[in-house]
């Protein structure tokens, strides 16, 4: 795709723009980044477009980093459609998560070497290239013998689901049951393994389908105790015949009939914990559940969390995440690696209730 040159030119005073930190008087290098860029919102599959860039000096606290893998995940195409809270300027390169290799560093940055692994910590950094230069403050060094789709997904879903199951309700410590709809999603896997991992048991909800058999199997053997259908949960019996508890907490990625059926089973006095709405349909709730139960509702959001919480909260959950996946505990999700050309596929994917709850796409640089 050739771009007309009023729009290079924007895009390349963009790229400066944001750069504008760097030492100016550094050398120009002759290295070319190829990135995947939009410069007006809409469909992703239109808007987003692939080209090559100069990669702009590096700053004294900059790092130049070989991008390895980035995710396509929903927030990054509600971002590019201009629907996502987090609003951006234009032009800008899309993608919110990825794992790289440092290939150089700025004069006044420490903490980071050649060869290093790292991952992008902050939003709207622009990780769908193949080289980048980010702010220092940006990175974080992850261990070596952490997995590349592991390293790559690991901002966004294990540490919502880390902090859904550490915020609300301390199942942890008392070795209460979660439930949760949308089980297969990538989110819904980490928090089955988090919850083996800690000795937490859960009772997962997904929709029916053919292969409803093999995706049981998948989540049982991820950790999950229970994997029911939307159907079977409405008529089930685990909860009366006491073969499990009643759950404390919920949560619920979901909405619509599959959120109210989740909330019939919580415990009393227990909490569910919105943070998606697949179904695109409102959260329904009862007034007995107020009234008779003490069901309390809350939303979480990863993006608010990262801008409140302390350096020494993050860190100790990082911390915590890395170690359960270096441990092999916590797995990256069911995923399809795709080489940046084929980013069409990606999206078009990532599009799909599919992309969402069954396969991760991710590309590979």
């Amino acid at each position: 795709m050739i771009l007309l040159t009023s729009t290079r030119q924007l895009l390349s005073n963009a790229i400066y723009r944001n750069s504008r930190h760097a030492n100016l008087n550094f050398p120009m290098r002759n290295l070319m980044s190829k990135q995947l860029v939009y410069c007006e919102f809409g469909d992703p599959l239109e808007v987003v477009k692939c080209r090559e860039s100069i990669v702009p000096p590096l700053g004294k606290t900059d790092v130049l980093v070989r991008m390895l893998a980035a995710p396509v995940n929903p927030a990054d195409i509600n971002t590019i459609q201009g629907k996502y809270p987090v609003k951006v300027e234009l032009p800008q390169i899309a993608g919110n998560e990825g794992v790289g290799i440092v290939e150089e560093v700025g004069k006044e940055v420490n903490g980071f070497s050649p060869g290093n692994k790292v991952i992008i910590t902050r939003p709207v950094q622009g990780t769908w290239r193949d080289l980048a230069v980010f702010s220092k403050d940006m990175l974080r060094v992850v261990p070596d013998n952490l997995g590349v789709v592991e390293a790559a997904t690991l901002t966004v879903n294990p540490c919502t689901a880390y902090r859904m199951l550490m915020d609300f309700v301390p199942v942890k410590d008392n070795s209460l049951v979660v439930i949760q709809n949308g089980a297969n999603s990538a989110c819904g896997q980490n928090v089955i393994q988090i919850c083996k991992a800690w000795g937490v048991k859960t009772v997962n909800i997904v929709r029916n389908r053919p292969n409803i058999a093999e995706l049981k199997k998948y989540l049982e053997d991820l950790g999950a105790t229970y994997v029911l259908t939307e159907e079977e949960l409405r008529s089930t019996k685990i909860f009366k015949e006491k073969q499990i508890e009643k759950p404390s907490l919920a949560l619920n990625c979901v909405g619509g009939k599959s959120s109210a059926e989740v909330l019939r089973h919580l415990e009393h006095s227990g909490k569910m914990v919105t943070y998606g709405g697949m179904s695109r349909e409102p959260v329904t709730i009862p007034t007995s559940a107020f009234i008779f139960k003490n069901i309390s509702f809350h939303g979480f959001w990863m993006t608010a969390y990262n801008e409140v919480a302390g350096k020494a909260e993050k860190d100790k959950m990082m911390e915590d995440v890395i170690a359960l996946m270096c441990e092999g505990k916590l797995k990256g999700p069911a995923h399809k690696m795709v080489k940046l050309d084929n980013y069409l596929e990606a999206i078009g994917n990532a599009l799909t209730v599919k992309g969402f709850m069954e396969c991760k796409y991710i590309l590979s640089f």
